[in-house]
């Protein structure tokens, strides 16, 4: 039976609504107003895992889309590794709040930045295992895409896993580094990827996408 990608697509859309919609709540406001402006301020590390987890999400949306604008059929495989994708992207709100407690009481720091990185590596494997399974001689994939272009964005998603896991065992030892390098991964994967939209000629691409 050949399913069309488009519900699976909007559901993904309604689930990583959710999430990010879901990171706000964790930033709670302080109790005593008569020294509001430095309750505020200490709110910092809230703020930074807001920022830096929604930003990342946002990413995992538009590849996300990056990925089903080339995916003609999805069977079941694809739904079983979606649904797992997804509830993985539900959980980063907990994460995101975990990283944020952590620097915010000054304690757990290293523990709270490998538990968060782990929760995105484990968003970049599947990435690369739906992608993979689709492109394997081209049967579900879409002829918007040529084999450059589908090369070009398994080298883009494929840098996510390295990328991510320095970011995380970096944290393991250096937690504000590792964050650091985990926010860095933010404007490099808003680049485009050669050969990703329908109708361009695919150029070398030396990097790859998560």
């Amino acid at each position: 039976m050949k399913r069309e990608p488009a519900r699976v697509v909007a559901f993904s859309d309604a689930v990583i609504a959710i999430a990010v919609t879901l990171l706000v709540l964790e930033i709670r406001p302080p109790q005593d107003t008569r020294h509001l402006f430095h309750g505020l301020a200490t709110l910092w590390p809230s703020y930074l895992a807001y920022v830096v987890t929604f930003m990342l999400i946002g990413q995992v949306w538009a590849n996300h889309h990056v990925m089903f604008d080339h995916i003609r059929h999805a069977d079941r495989v694809v739904l079983f590794l979606n649904t797992v994708l997804l509830m993985d992207i539900a959980f980063l709100p907990f994460a995101a709040s975990v990283l944020a407690k952590a620097f915010r009481e000054g304690q757990g720091e290293r523990t709270a930045v490998v538990f968060h990185g782990i929760a995105f590596e484990l968003a970049a494997i599947l990435f690369n295992a739906i992608w993979e399974y689709t492109r394997h001689n081209r049967r579900l994939l879409a002829t918007t895409i040529d084999s450059a272009g589908a090369r070009a964005i398994s080298r883009r998603f494929r840098l996510a896993l390295a990328w991510i896991a320095t970011g995380t065992l970096l944290g393991a030892l250096l937690p504000a580094l590792g964050v650091a390098v985990i926010a860095a991964f933010i404007p490099f994967y808003w680049l485009p990827i050669s050969g990703e939209i329908p109708g361009t000629e695919p150029q070398h691409d030396g990097g790859g996408q998560a």
